[in-house]
């Protein structure tokens, strides 16, 4: 069996129930934590924490070379960890295949997401969001600006009256560049490179500064922060250590609109509703 689980949003404690004992019963434990991390716990704070050794795979590991997974899973139980729900990466998913044309029986535990939190914490219904995006680093796709694959969703939802979620760059084993475009949380956290909302408010500002956007900071840790306001407006503020995210609104049902002005201090004007 090979079972796939999902480790939440925060810390050692963010899995659930059933991932946890799935964690602590097996035979053997792999993770990755390129595609997202826990910026409230290491790989020591799980092993000490769910008494178990967890062998820490990099990209390559799990997209070109996965044998030693597989193997483990055709051998025993083994049990493959990821940060958030284990299966919004298309990476998951392909190793689940290999797995099962081998015949190697797969289960999922899933677990919070970034995208429900977005929701939970601002008040946005979540069958009201569209396409989600990513926004790259300047340096990541080359190019000046904003990449037209983020500027086509953000269009295409607004078009439809839909919220925008912005999932903001990562970039594992890059040293941060020492300006206000990254951040490194702390020790913990060693050569890793975060977008944060400032930063991703002004590169979206130049087409979009006046648009309402909620920024989304530590969802799923003890003290989330969310923040409501112009684009060009948030692109003057800080908003502590990541994860951070930024959501676009489209259309606003009454209740959302209240949402936003309580949890997240959006200013009256910009709260249209339909």
């Amino acid at each position: 069996m090979l079972t796939f689980v999902g480790l939440g949003l925060y810390d050692e404690r963010s899995i659930t129930v059933e991932g946890r004992d799935a964690l602590r019963n097996a035979d053997r434990v792999f993770a990755e934590f390129y595609t997202s991390k826990l910026l409230g716990a290491t790989v020591d704070d799980l092993e000490a924490y769910h008494d178990a050794d967890i062998e820490v795979r990099d990209r390559a590991g799990v997209e070109q070379d996965p044998e030693d997974i597989l193997r483990a899973g055709n051998d025993g139980d083994a049990v493959f960890l990821t940060a958030g729900d284990t299966m919004i990466s298309t990476t998951h998913v392909d190793l689940r295949l290999r797995a099962e044309e081998r015949g190697i029986d797969t289960q999922v535990v899933h677990a919070p997401t970034a995208e429900s939190a977005a929701s939970g914490l601002t008040g946005l219904q979540n069958y009201r969001f569209g396409k989600a995006t990513t926004l790259p680093f300047e340096y990541a796709h080359g190019a000046d600006g904003v990449p037209a694959s983020v500027t086509e969703a953000l269009d295409e939802n607004r078009e439809r009256g839909l919220h925008t979620l912005v999932y903001l760059d990562i970039k594992v084993g890059e040293t941060p560049t020492g300006n206000r475009n990254a951040k490194r949380p702390d020790d913990k956290v060693q050569n890793d490179e975060y977008m944060t909302a400032d930063h991703a408010a002004r590169l979206l500002a130049d087409d979009y500064g006046d648009l309402l956007a909620v920024v989304v900071a530590r969802a799923g840790s003890p003290d989330p922060l969310v923040a409501a306001d112009r684009l060009s407006d948030l692109a003057d503020r800080e908003f502590g250590d990541p994860l951070h995210l930024l959501v676009v609104p489209g259309d606003l049902h009454h209740i959302e609109a209240d949402a936003l002005g309580e949890l997240a201090d959006a200013p009256e004007e910009l709260l249209h509703v339909e």
